[in-house]
């Protein structure tokens, strides 16, 4: 049987033209985590619809997580509930620094629970894909992540934060990546 790609978006959610979105249609029986109606800046809110979106998968899971969906396997991943076949971590964003303007404050980020951002080693292989001029994070601070993560290192070059304003609707190497940890 091959494995259920769950994909985690950040805090926008579900966004039509995103890699995730365009991924998800390749993928015959993904599951992308439901959005949340209320508490929606919750980091344990959110880490509890990701984990109700993996007890409701029979069999190996593959994870594709994008900005603060990072951060939230990373938190679900202190206590995981099930174990993880692999997972796809993309442009995790860095709320331990203030994010730019039309983002949530790190003041709102702190007071929901995202800080600090966990640091343990990930009880499953990981790849971490950062860009070099990612809005929402330095790429030394994602490269410290990764490490800190146990995860290989992947560098995007200059794709921004790697969602539609950044120019990227479809993303072809996230097909080509989630297959290969599929396998």
């Amino acid at each position: 049987m091959t494995a259920t790609v769950l994909f985690v978006p950040g805090l926008r959610d579900h966004v039509e033209d995103h890699w995730q979105t365009h991924a998800a249609r390749a993928f015959p029986g993904s599951v992308t985590v439901a959005p949340l109606t209320q508490d929606r800046l919750s980091r344990a809110a959110r880490v509890a619809a990701l984990d109700a979106a993996l007890q409701a998968i029979d069999g190996e899971v593959v994870l594709a997580a994008h900005s603060a969906g990072c951060l939230m396997v990373a938190h679900w991943a202190l206590a995981p509930t099930r174990p993880i076949k692999a997972a796809l971590l993309a442009t995790p964003a860095d709320v331990e620094q203030p994010l730019p303007p039309g983002y949530p404050s790190f003041e709102d980020l702190s007071a929901n629970g995202w800080l600090p951002i966990p640091r343990a080693r990930l009880p499953f292989p990981a790849l971490v894909m950062a860009s070099r001029n990612d809005p929402l994070a330095g790429f030394d601070r994602i490269k410290g992540l990764a490490s800190d993560w146990g995860a290989e290192l992947l560098d995007a070059g200059e794709v921004g934060h790697l969602n539609p304003p950044a120019g990227y609707g479809p993303w072809a190497d996230s097909q080509r990546l989630i297959e290969q940890l599929r396998q």
